[in-house]
């Protein structure tokens, strides 16, 4: 496995002040804890990762898991398209979605929904690259990765943006990380809270005034 960027357990990330947030978060997030230039630094060193070891040779289906998944997919298959038309080999590269549901405020459920996607029939036979935002538990992927074999690949790595040092987790590590970071509910670049804070371009912290405002209402 690659290196990645480990986030500490104290790391207070950085004064919103800094950064250009939309009006409507400022009250609802507690700080800015990976800047988007950061995470487009980090995006294209994966890619380059990536494009090393899965060669020029075969053709690639790359399996976006939304929704939250959509803006890392977006800028990492264009850092990936880049190196492809810039040396002398190169590759076919198609896409395809899946959506899975799994949270509900800020938190698991616990049963994994698969909500919505393409035919993954083309996935048989093919490499196929799963594009995450975030693992948590690991259980979500692993119920993913279980219905992908179904359509026997060839061969299947998982990136995955984030991966969260929690408790609860079940073990499972992707192929490639960019960051891992602690037990706390991120949000920004496409993550969301109740579908929420999609539209931030920097990861930040929720603070409990937001989660409270953009909550669920829980029924009986």
């Amino acid at each position: 496995m690659y290196r990645y960027h480990q986030i500490a357990d104290d790391e207070k990330g950085y004064d919103l002040s800094m950064f250009c947030i939309p009006k409507h978060y400022e009250d609802d997030l507690e700080r800015v804890y990976i800047p988007h230039g950061l995470i487009m630094d980090r995006t294209e060193r994966l890619a380059r990762n990536i494009v090393n070891d899965l060669g020029y040779e075969e053709p690639i289906v790359a399996l976006c898991v939304l929704k939250g998944g959509y803006r890392f997919f977006g800028d990492l298959l264009n850092y990936i398209s880049a190196l492809n038309r810039n040396t002398d080999r190169s590759f076919q590269m198609s896409v395809d979605f899946i959506r899975l549901k799994s949270y509900q405020n800020d938190q698991t459920t616990g049963k994994i929904q698969v909500i919505g996607g393409d035919n993954l029939e083309n996935l048989r036979g093919k490499n196929v690259l799963i594009v995450e935002d975030i693992i948590d538990t690991g259980k979500t992927m692993l119920k993913l990765l279980d219905l992908v074999k179904d359509y026997e690949p060839k061969k299947v790595r998982v990136v995955s943006l984030l991966v969260k040092r929690t408790p609860h987790s079940v073990g499972y590590r992707p192929d490639y990380i960019g960051f891992e970071v602690p037990d706390k509910f991120v949000i920004g670049y496409a993550l969301d809270y109740n579908e929420f804070f999609r539209d931030l371009n920097h990861i930040c912290v929720i603070n409990e005034k937001g989660k409270e405002k953009y909550a669920v209402p829980k029924h009986d």
